[in-house]
């Protein structure tokens, strides 16, 4: 088997049906499989999830880099492609992954056989080449993706949420995410390259709503990680200047202002979430304490 896309789910019915149709093209013919790890959805998103002929497991939450490591450890495919339950492929990135395994399996092929012609393996790596920015002689672990950000409807083109890399394709048994109890990330070992077409659509934000319930949740998480890290006083550089400065630098340096007014919301509440973050560091540490 070819290629795992292994997501985790919980009340995700609204987006899930667009995920899974984006990857149909990727696994039909038996060359690839969809693994979902659900938490418990109340929802439809267990039955969605089946009517794309996913293999399911029902879990108690681990956190976000436990329940995306069990998913991995219930794949079966030589590459692992790890969506979020809110992401889909684009049309341009469903047909340049389909090229790049292709020639990520030719060159593996032609790698094990050991005896091949030397001009052989080179036109492998130089196909390769035309998806991947792969070095010479490189056999890659891992496969960085581009990400496109919606907030309010619109794609987000700059203050750094473009084009926004994520490492999401990588072989079986050569990743794992970081235990992290947010903005978790794959440590993969062994060379890795950029995708040079295509990128994975993030629906992540529709309302503003949204978007300060998600970053309530995350500095709260942000939180708890700092504390854990010793991080306990009251700091004003971290609450009250740290966000201004994210701002300008965000909204000024990155360009985020181009983004029009959708980009003044964005920039102006993410920092308020680094404030939000600082602040509860404090609070967990002091006015929670017992």
């Amino acid at each position: 088997m070819q290629l795992s896309v292994v997501l985790i789910t919980h009340n995700e019915e609204s987006n899930l049906g667009r995920t899974l149709e984006s990857v149909r093209p990727l696994i039909r013919d038996r060359q690839g499989e969809i693994v979902v790890v659900d938490s418990g959805s109340s929802d439809r998103t267990v039955e969605i999830a089946k009517s794309f002929g996913a293999k399911v497991f029902t879990e108690p939450w681990k956190g976000y880099a436990g329940q995306k490591n069990s998913a991995l450890e219930k794949a079966a495919g030589n590459w692992i492609l790890s969506l979020d339950a809110d992401e889909e492929l684009s049309t341009q990135l469903q047909q340049a992954l389909a090229n790049t395994l292709e020639s990520l399996e030719r060159a593996d092929a032609l790698r094990r056989q050991g005896d091949a012609h030397s001009f052989l393996t080179e036109d492998a790596q130089a196909e390769l080449g035309n998806w991947v920015s792969v070095k010479a002689g490189q056999e890659l672990c891992g496969i960085w993706i581009a990400r496109k950000n919606e907030f309010l409807g619109q794609w987000i083109a700059h203050g750094g949420f473009w084009p926004d890399p994520k490492l999401r394709l990588f072989r079986r048994g050569q990743g794992r995410f970081e235990d992290r109890a947010v903005h978790e990330t794959v440590i993969v070992n062994g060379p890795t390259a950029r995708l040079k077409h295509g990128a994975i659509l993030h629906h992540c934000y529709p309302t503003l709503s949204d978007y300060i319930e998600h970053m309530n949740r995350y500095s709260s998480l942000g939180a708890e990680m700092a504390v854990a890290e010793g991080r306990t006083g009251f700091s004003v550089i971290n609450i009250a200047v740290r966000p201004v400065v994210t701002f300008i630098y965000n909204y000024f340096f990155r360009l985020g202002f181009l983004d029009g007014r959708k980009g003044l919301l964005l920039h102006l509440y993410h920092a308020v979430y680094v404030s939000w973050k600082y602040a509860k560091v404090w609070e967990l540490a002091h006015v929670r304490k017992p």
